[in-house]
């Protein structure tokens, strides 16, 4: 055996990335499809298969980008007149 990372590669049948990311089988394979998860299809007939690195990128990519969408929303709830010592007027 080798030791390259793909020989060590562990891949996983859709219903279970869907059902750790909650979502549809369909919707599951779409992201296959799109190219945000990595996957391959095996035997006859065709079955998908993802590989568990791939989720784990996913994953961290998507906390990645609601941790950004957290920041954001505080800093547009944050008042600059405030920040800057001008009073907020009220209508």
């Amino acid at each position: 055996m080798t030791d390259s990372p793909r020989a060590e590669a562990r891949f996983l049948a859709p219903a279970q990335v869907a059902e750790l990311l909650g979502l549809d089988v369909d919707e599951t394979i779409a992201l296959v499809l799109e190219g945000q998860l990595r996957g391959v299809q095996v035997g006859v007939p065709p079955r998908w298969r993802i590989e568990q690195a791939s989720l784990e990128e996913y994953l961290a990519e998507q906390t990645e980008v609601s941790r950004r969408m957290a920041l954001w929303r505080q800093s547009n709830e944050a008042s600059f007149p405030e920040v800057w010592g001008i009073p907020r007027h009220r209508i």
